[in-house]
């Protein structure tokens, strides 16, 4: 199945043999250190900059089937963000994993994100639309 959308996702993790836990890293975006004027002017246009995790959080598929209510979810906390990266972990024997098993995983992930390996997640924007980032 191809997932063009955040549906597409959802159906995607509800039709594994294994329920899956979906692990979210939302990061934000920033200029780096000592920008040139050309980073700067990139920046501006919404190009360019580098991404830094500020937030994650694991769900599982029946808790967030929209995408709407995982953004004011991670509004409440007050930190900003603007690129959501998201990847699953499988459960095991008709079971999903638990939060603390997701643990390890998303710290893994944020050390990806932070070394710039991003391309086995999906990366969305503030409205749930899949980025593609280079």
């Amino acid at each position: 199945m191809n997932i063009e959308t955040y549906p597409d996702l959802i159906r995607a993790a509800n039709m594994q043999a294994e329920p899956q836990r979906l692990l979210f890293v939302f990061a934000s975006a920033q200029l780096p250190e000592s920008p040139t004027a050309d980073q700067i002017l990139q920046f501006e246009r919404g190009e360019g900059g580098t991404l830094s995790p500020v937030l994650c959080v694991d769900k599982l598929p029946s808790e967030v089937g929209d995408f709407s209510a995982l953004v004011v979810e991670s509004e409440r906390t007050g930190i900003h963000w603007d690129v959501a990266f998201v990847s699953s972990m499988g459960g095991r024997g008709g079971l999903p994993s638990n939060s603390d098993e997701a643990e390890q995983p998303l710290k893994m992930m944020m050390e990806q994100i932070q070394a710039g390996m991003i391309s086995q997640f999906l990366a969305l924007d503030r409205s749930g639309e899949i980025i593609q980032l280079y």
